[in-house]
């Protein structure tokens, strides 16, 4: 279950919305909120739904009128998509970049220091060969 499954009949959504199930049967009529219908036609709402609902109610105790509740419904639907297809966007970025010929690879140095080399390249390594001789104390 999430929250898009429907789950509430009318008088169930009515009482979690805080509203009477004739204002539900309006809104749904008027399209501001659309419930899943079963194999009957009765109406199946969504805690999504409820939620919708109560926005609704508190658009509507502001002033807003149900054209701008509409619009304003609209325009957040939108931007949950629009969000949606950024997030889609930005996962086949990096994996583009992440899949990407010739991307660059850091190693670190003989010093520490950071080295850039491309991707299927080795470090250099130094075959010379240092003696360590402690300092002599006088």
């Amino acid at each position: 279950m999430d929250e898009t499954s429907p789950l509430f009949v009318i008088s169930v959504a009515a009482e979690l919305a805080g509203m009477h199930p004739q204002t539900l049967r309006q809104y749904d009529r008027l399209g501001l909120v659309s419930p899943t219908r079963t194999a009957g036609k009765s109406r199946r709402y969504s805690m999504r739904d409820v939620v919708q609902l109560r926005e609704i109610a508190q658009l509507s105790a502001e002033g807003v009128s149900l054209e701008g509740i509409r619009r304003v419904l609209g325009l957040e639907d939108e931007v949950q998509g629009l969000r949606a297809r950024v997030r889609e966007l930005e996962a086949a970025l990096a994996d583009e970049m992440l899949n990407r010929p010739g991307r660059r690879v850091f190693a670190a140095g003989s010093a520490g220091e950071v080295v850039t080399l491309k991707a299927g390249t080795r470090v250099r390594r130094e075959n010379a060969l240092v003696v360590w001789r402690p300092l002599e104390h006088e």
